[in-house]
């Protein structure tokens, strides 16, 4: 059955407000009521968390709904109580903070309407205090639901031994039905609303509500608190300060309505508070910093189409770009307030006797230039514009100079002063990314002194390397990259899945998950990979 929905009185109202939509395999139920897409907890602290639920009223705008924590699933006891509002103005999503928890805690949650009827029970856990022996973070990006299943988020649900989800970005993707993944690509059933692409309010909304729909993300949220940022696909693609590659001004309206629409959805449907970046302390263990690098300060990423346009002289119009606009100390992804924010953070954790410092962040931060080999990558049967993205990164790497610009590799100057920061504040900085849909291990260094380690995620589902090389050995294209690129110690290519990180006083390990399928739900492991830094090492053991 396929349900029609008229658009144009979603953009009128402004509000997804009339119910929830089932995306595995069901059309959607716009007619739904009562607590429509689970619970969430996010922003943990050491003596709160914020609650998230969803709740359309039998009838009317607004509806008072009651929340209750306890230490139990039973409820025999209740540690914290309250009273929110549900209203269409927010699309009826509802945020809470439960305060006056203890440190270290597990507690359980749910909340109820006038009529007593009550959401699922969600467990979350606050921040510890004081000395803390072990952690365990679970790192996730790039989930878009039509190209497959989201298993890696069902295997992480079903532990009980993680702390705290961080999800570094790609919570979703903005693109219209049919497009990234197209028909052919596309898992049977994986279907998203709506089916354009998003622009205004009402479409991020339903959009959210769809992905929100999934069984594996739902039980993720119910089971552990998140901390979570956008990257560019939850407002556009290759998004900067002012526009997105995937945003035309003359056709789509206003960059500032759109990013604005897109922001507002995402604190709608996300278990997070109004801060554009923030910090987290873990006891004595860790400080996680979250910033932001995409629609605060971002500035426009380069292209090598724009630098080569025109020019017949190639080796000195990429020696040009790369001496003058690719190294321009102006260019930034955070801005100078956010870096100085940083800075002062880093010394503040150090100074404090913090072991590590971690960096939470959205795009992948180690340097990638393009081998020699890829060369031979491009099959006989390969389109012009895969060969030609391969002919201009070999061209690039010979230059010097990285393949993808969209990433901290565009802006070398920015990345140098972050981690310079950390070299001066004598920080166990440990970086965190998303955004490449590959696995990457990196040391991260300053002209030759260790800065920091990185641990650089696969996606959920979003396809890597193995799409793009249809055929193509991917061990070989592996050990091509690693050989090419000397910060880069492991990687793999063609697996989706997520890490996870366990941090004590010593040492931090991470452990790349490999899930066998994406194409039917399975939690079924294809592999795993770990790497450890000591601390003061700065590099992976």
């Amino acid at each position: 059955m396929t349900l029609l929905i008229d658009r144009r009185l979603l953009l009128k109202a402004g509000t997804l407000g009339l119910g929830v939509l089932s995306i595995p395999g069901g059309a959607a139920v716009l007619a739904a009521r009562g607590f429509t897409h689970n619970v969430a907890s996010g922003e943990p602290r050491q003596h709160g968390v914020l609650l998230w639920t969803r709740y359309v009223p039998a009838s009317g705008d607004t509806a008072r709904i009651a929340w209750e924590v306890s230490e139990t699933p039973r409820f025999a006891r209740i540690i914290a109580r309250g009273e929110a509002t549900s209203e269409s103005e927010h699309d009826h999503t509802v945020k809470v903070v439960a305060a006056g928890l203890a440190p270290g805690r597990t507690y359980y949650y749910r909340f109820r309407d006038r009529s007593g009827h009550a959401s699922p029970v969600g467990r979350t856990r606050t921040l510890p205090d004081g000395p803390v022996a072990s952690y365990r973070l679970a790192l996730f990006s790039c989930s878009n639901l039509p190209f497959g299943w989201f298993n890696a988020y069902g295997h992480a649900a079903a532990r009980d031994d993680i702390d705290l989800m961080v999800h570094c970005g790609d919570y979703l993707y903005e693109y219209d039905r049919g497009h990234y993944p197209g028909p052919r690509e596309a898992a049977p059933g994986r279907i998203v609303e709506p089916a354009n692409e998003l622009i205004h309010l009402a479409d991020y909304r339903i959009r959210y509500g769809a992905y929100r729909s999934d069984p594996d993300l739902q039980r993720l949220h119910q089971m552990y608190p998140m901390v979570a940022m956008w990257d560019d696909h939850e407002s556009a693609n290759d998004s900067w300060q002012g526009g997105a590659e995937n945003h035309q001004p003359a056709t789509e309206g206003p960059w500032a309505d759109r990013k604005a629409a897109a922001v507002r959805a995402y604190r709608e449907w996300m278990p997070v508070n109004e801060d554009i970046w923030e910090s987290y302390e873990i006891g004595d263990l860790a400080t996680i910093f979250r910033p932001e690098t995409r629609l605060t300060a971002r500035t426009r990423q380069l292209t090598l189409g724009a630098a080569l346009a025109g020019q017949t002289d190639i080796p000195a119009a990429l020696a040009n770009f790369r001496d003058h606009q690719w190294l321009d100390p102006s260019r930034t992804l955070m801005g100078a307030e956010q870096e100085a924010w940083l800075a002062q953070g880093l010394r503040r954790s150090v100074g404090q006797g913090t072991k590590w410092q971690v960096l939470a962040q959205q795009v992948v931060m180690g340097t990638l230039a393009l081998p020699d080999e890829a060369a031979g990558w491009a099959r006989a049967n390969a389109g012009q514009e895969a060969r030609g993205r391969i002919a201009a990164g070999l061209a690039a790497a010979h230059a010097g100079l990285p393949f993808n610009f969209d990433s901290w590799d565009g802006y070398p100057a920015a990345r140098r002063r972050v981690l310079q920061s950390a070299l001066d504040a004598n920080a166990n900085l440990v970086v965190l990314s998303g955004d490449s849909h590959n696995a990457w291990g990196f040391d991260l260094d300053i002209d030759g002194h260790p800065a920091a380690v990185e641990f650089a995620g696969q996606s959920v589902t979003s396809p890597g390397y193995e799409s793009a090389l249809p055929g193509v050995d991917m061990d070989a294209v592996t050990r091509a990259v690693i050989h090419r690129n000397p910060q880069l110690k492991w990687a793999n290519l063609s697996r989706r899945g997520y890490v996870t990180v366990e941090l004590t006083p010593e040492r931090v390990t991470g452990e790349w998950l490999m899930m066998d399928t994406i194409r039917q739900r399975s939690t079924r492991l294809a592999g795993r990979n770990a790497m450890s830094v000591t601390r003061r090492a700065s590099r992976f053991a």
